[in-house]
């Protein structure tokens, strides 16, 4: 399965006031200032994918791997408990309790963050969260609810608990009259595309990145643009196609919801709803989206797992290769080739959101455990 949606709104040009009053490079100051102080930061390494590149005939790809970030395992790390840092910070106690809905990955940092910052914690997850994501997330000392439905449902159901008992929502996804916290998300994200530039040996040419509900998209996509210009690269998101929230939205021109169980393997990019914060960014940057099935998102990440080649092997969980896969596919077709402006001299750039975040499920479709890819490439 495979679909191109080419967006007609994309604009061209410098990142105007009217963006930066959304997510602006004051917002990634604020976030460097902060995040870099606590202690285990580090940057997480950007992998060159040699041999992947010259397989399909394009000039290089970067793979930005989030799997060791802070030792939650993925990149949401940087996002949720920055949320939480700011939150205490305004409100000037710690003396309050914070929740969301989640996936897995947001959860997992809203509840490490308020450990590490003194609050009380309940996190929202819905039917198809595997178990293994929520003892990572009690793992925290978070209160987890399991509640019926889909994501968004589990979204809902966080905020009506949260009205009820002055609880505090901390989440990835705004919507109206909800768009600080969300804000405060991506500037962490931000923080994790400022490092990729920085490392890049070359300009990237093309950024693949994946949707879900638009957070991380939309704060590479700030960051990108506000870095280079009228000469920023072009901007691809990358969706399963039980869950194109976004790539339906821009279809239309306007936010649209996907209903139904959104039972896709990538589970943190399961999301029926764009965040309203993100779309405003993702409407005037995107160029194009591109719809993927589960299968070439597993086939990426057993590529990963056993690489040829000069490439480093790395273990990529299910939702981090999504922007990879959709970005192989294309170049292998000679039509979203042209499409896409892809190719011998392009410079790719993904982000690997996370790796094992749920251990039994990476072993059941890599074949092989964390453990073994790790080692296996330790020997090579």
């Amino acid at each position: 399965m495979f679909e191109h949606i080419t967006n007609p709104r994309v604009q061209s040009g410098a990142y105007t006031p009217d963006l930066s009053k959304i997510l602006g490079l004051s917002d990634l100051d604020a976030a460097q200032s902060e995040i870099e102080t606590w202690p285990g930061y580090k940057r997480t390494e950007l992998r060159n994918l040699n041999s992947l590149a010259v397989s399909h005939n394009l000039g290089g790809i970067f793979y930005k791997d989030e799997g060791d970030r802070f030792g939650l395992g993925s990149f949401k790390a940087l996002g949720g408990a920055y949320a939480v840092k700011r939150l205490i910070a305004r409100l000037g106690t710690s003396d309050i309790t914070v929740c969301c809905a989640t996936d897995g990955n947001h959860g997992r940092s809203v509840a490490w963050g308020a450990e590490r910052f003194g609050c009380n914690c309940r996190i929202y997850i819905h039917s198809n969260v595997s178990e293994g994501r929520k003892k990572a997330i009690e793992r925290f000392g978070a209160k987890v609810v399991r509640t019926g439905g889909n994501y968004d449902d589990s979204v809902r159901q966080a905020a009506k608990d949260a009205a009820d008992h002055n609880w505090y929502v901390v989440s990835d996804t705004s919507y109206p009259g909800y768009t600080d916290i969300p804000k405060d998300v991506m500037a962490g994200y931000m923080l994790m595309a400022h490092e990729a530039f920085d490392q890049a040996s070359e300009k990237p040419t093309h950024l693949f990145l994946q949707g879900g509900v638009g957070g991380l998209a939309a704060a590479v996509l700030a960051t990108s643009w506000q870095r280079y210009g009228d000469k920023r690269p072009r901007f691809i998101v990358a969706e399963p196609d039980r869950a194109a929230c976004i790539a339906r939205s821009i279809e239309a021109g306007r936010p649209q919801i996907v209903e139904g169980e959104l039972d896709t393997i990538m589970a943190g990019l399961a999301c029926g709803e764009v965040s309203l914060l993100a779309w405003e960014l993702i409407n005037a940057g995107t160029h194009d989206a591109i719809i993927i099935d589960d299968d070439a998102a597993i086939s990426v990440m057993r590529t990963l797992a056993a690489p040829t080649g000069v490439d480093p092997t790395i273990v990529a969980g299910e939702s981090a290769t999504c922007g990879l896969a959709a970005a192989l596919q294309a170049a292998n077709i000679p039509a979203m080739r042209a499409k896409l402006e892809l190719s011998e001299s392009s410079q790719i750039m993904v982000f690997g959101t996370e790796s094992d975040t749920d251990p039994q499920l990476y072993t059941a479709l890599v074949g092989m455990s964390a453990e073994q890819v790790r080692n296996a490439g330790s020997r090579l």
